[in-house]
């Protein structure tokens, strides 16, 4: 049978078409499963190299802190000695023939260390280091994921991560996220679109032509208008020409969004916690990060380490664990250093005698002196003395000498009866606390028991030297000045009643200042709440320190204060430090000034000392701060002539260092005649 020539090439096409799907299909396939085996491989050849990302320093640190260091800086500079010499220093180094010529110091290129002496300012300290990734691990269908976690007085603090993202990777991602716009807008967010507005209007024109005329108009007809007046509501009449399927496939639209969120957007490009998301477009050698974290210091706080961690991700499968290496230390030098610790003692008097005073406000019935304990609060106020004087007579330090029982009475009556009647009050409490202390004393000795000595002897203990301890009975007939102090406080009164009794308070006599008082409307006022106040007791104690001879004795002991804002400014506490410290306006002053930025409270205090080392070195600091480099460079040098360790300790502080660096001022000794 012979086909027409048209059928056998359309067969022929046929036959080279799907040889070519064929092809197509086995190569695709071919390509699927090299990807599949190429990816664990070399998976598998990192696990076996151990392949990571490494931390290291930078070469040189770029974040010295800004004291008007930044500026141009001379090569030469000018310096004038304690002696009035003029000094020139350069950067420069001896020739052959022992003389000095300028010359460019090259700095050195490669650093190995794992530690860095960083220098905190403000309470801050810069961390400078460098992220590492070397081309292995790096692929443009993985991201890269790395952390850098800092260590912190036995804290781990995880610090904004670093990604390194492949071309394909990314564009997987995005890929992801477009076909997940392409869903969100397939879901209507306006519902009018599901209803049949021409059914609508065709409905309203035939059955409802008043509704429909209003079609244009803003005018509002409420639901119960349209159904009264139509039969139905408005909403029936919609819900009608409303394609319900289409609304329900949409409902469901809104209920998969998460389930395709996560269908399409396996691996989400995030924002936040990360210092840094690069898309590598060419993979050429490492890929080196310079990360800089500014920490605040706190107290105790010395240094800090860095370490790595971090993995790589395909797609949304982790695939490779980064090893974590060896960290990074940084050593955090402060002006805190600087702090004097010599201890700090003050002069302190010991008297021998001491005086304690209380009082108590006993009642008394009318023209009796007697202490009657059943009477208002004398039981719990007698109570209170007694409290007080079993701990003067159990004290160890002090032995008591001497009791003054003063008592006085309220204005009332006359100075000449008040004046008896206080008298015979205070005899009388001195008589009642004189037979009680005898009773405790007695009691004491029986706790005490009997003594007998090796001969046989029976002896009593004694209280002291067995001397008696005197009562001495006193009396303030009217109590004036009670008064006065009263009335002052009181919040009843208006300021006219108070400036009235005052008035009356100059009458020299004071039987006739109490009648005159007496007829102001607010004597009965001052009589019933005041007066009682005026009838007290006062006690007071004369005591003697037990052993002591001498009046006064003159002794030093440790100053707590000063010491505790010491070891404020050792612990980095430097606000409470200068709290301590400003009463002092000393070196240690001056150190926490200095910490604080206080540059100038921190000259004030140092300009008049004696000129040591750590006064120079400090002075130094404050100088370069300023920008006043000549004056900055003379006390560093000072400083290093009485203290040679300065010369290590000035590379530590940028201030210094700069000021090194700019003048090259770690030459020999010789160089500069020390």
């Amino acid at each position: 049978m012979v086909l027409p020539a048209v059928k056998c090439n359309r067969i022929l096409d046929m036959g080279i078409l799907n040889s070519i799907k064929h092809s197509s299909m086995t190569l695709g396939l071919i390509a699927v499963l090299a990807t599949g085996c190429g990816t664990p491989q070399r998976v598998r050849d990192l696990r076996q190299r151990e392949i990571s990302a490494s931390l290291r320093l930078p070469e040189r640190q770029t974040s010295i802190p800004k004291y008007g260091l930044g500026k141009t800086r001379r090569d030469t500079l000018k310096v004038a000695d304690d002696n009035g010499n003029e000094l020139f220093i350069m950067k420069a180094i001896k020739d052959v023939d022992g003389e000095m010529v300028a010359s460019d110091v090259i700095d050195a290129a490669f650093v190995t260390a794992r530690f860095r002496n960083v220098a905190e300012r403000h309470g801050k300290v810069d961390l400078e280091f460098q992220i590492v990734v070397p081309q292995a691990l790096m692929d443009s269908r993985w991201q890269l994921r790395l952390y850098p976690d800092m260590l912190v007085l036995g804290d781990s603090v995880r610090l904004d991560g670093i990604v390194v993202t492949g071309k394909d990777y990314r564009k997987a991602q995005l890929k992801g996220y477009q076909q997940y716009e392409r869903f969100l807008s397939t879901i209507v967010s306006d519902s009018t679109r599901f209803i049949d507005i021409r059914q609508l209007e065709i409905f309203l024109r035939r059955n409802i032509p008043a509704l429909y005329a209003m079609r244009a108009d803003s005018t509002e007809v409420s639901d119960e208008r349209f159904s009264s007046i139509y039969g139905t509501t408005e909403r029936e009449a919609v819900e009608h020409y409303t394609n319900r399927v289409a609304v329900y496939l949409n409902e469901r639209r809104k209920a998969r969004r998460g389930k395709m969120y996560r269908r399409y957007i396996k691996t989400p490009i995030v924002t936040e916690g990360l210092r840094l998301d690069t898309v590598m477009r060419a993979v050429n050698g490492d890929f080196i990060y310079n990360y800089v974290q500014t920490v605040a210091t706190r107290p105790q706080l010395r240094k800090v380490d860095i370490v790595l961690s971090g993995g790589i991700w395909e797609s949304d499968r982790r695939i490779y664990d980064i090893p974590r290496g060896e960290p990074l230390t940084f050593y955090i030098s402060s002006i805190s250093t600087l702090a004097d610790p010599t201890e700090r003692y003050l002069q302190k008097v010991i008297e021998r005698r001491a005086d304690a005073s209380t009082a108590c406000y006993v009642e008394f019935r009318s023209g009796r002196s007697d202490v009657d304990l059943s009477l208002g609060n004398n039981a719990e106020e007698t109570g209170r003395i007694r409290e007080t004087l079993a701990s003067l007579l159990s004290n160890r330090d002090y032995d008591l000498d001497s009791i003054v029982v003063t008592a006085s009475c309220s204005p009332e009556g006359s100075v000449r009866y008040n004046g008896t009647l206080s008298q015979r009050r205070s005899e009388g409490v001195s008589a009642y606390f004189k037979a009680w202390m005898k009773a405790f004393t007695d009691s004491l000795k029986a706790e005490r028991g009997i003594v007998m000595d090796m001969d046989g002897n029976v002896s009593v203990p004694t209280d002291g030297d067995g001397r008696e301890i005197a009562f001495i009975p006193r009396n303030v007939p009217e109590n004036w000045d009670g008064l006065d102090a009263l009335v002052r406080k009181d919040t009843v009164m208006s300021e006219e009643q108070k400036d009235s009794y005052f008035s009356i308070r100059r009458i020299p006599d004071a039987d006739t200042r109490e009648k005159t008082l007496a007829g102001e409307p607010y004597y009965r006022m001052m009589r019933e709440v005041m007066y009682p106040y005026l009838r007290t007791v006062r006690f007071d104690f004369h005591l003697h320190r037990k052993g002591m001879v001498k009046d006064t004795v003159h002794t030093t002991e440790l100053d707590t204060a000063y010491m505790r804002g010491v070891q404020a400014i050792r612990d980095r506490d430097y606000r409470t430090a200068l709290t301590l410290l400003r009463p002092y306006k000393d070196y240690n002053t001056a150190v926490a000034y200095c910490l604080l930025d206080y540059n100038a409270s921190a000259m004030e205090i140092l300009a008049p000392m004696d000129r040591t080392a750590r006064v120079d070195y400090l002075l130094a600091i404050l100088f370069s701060r300023r920008g006043d480099d000549g004056q900055a460079v003379r006390h560093y040098l000072d400083a290093c002539r009485k203290d040679p360790s300065y010369r290590h300790r000035g590379n530590l502080d940028p201030e210094i260092s700069t000021l090194i660096k700019a003048y090259d001022l770690n030459r020999e000794e010789e160089d500069y005649g020390f």
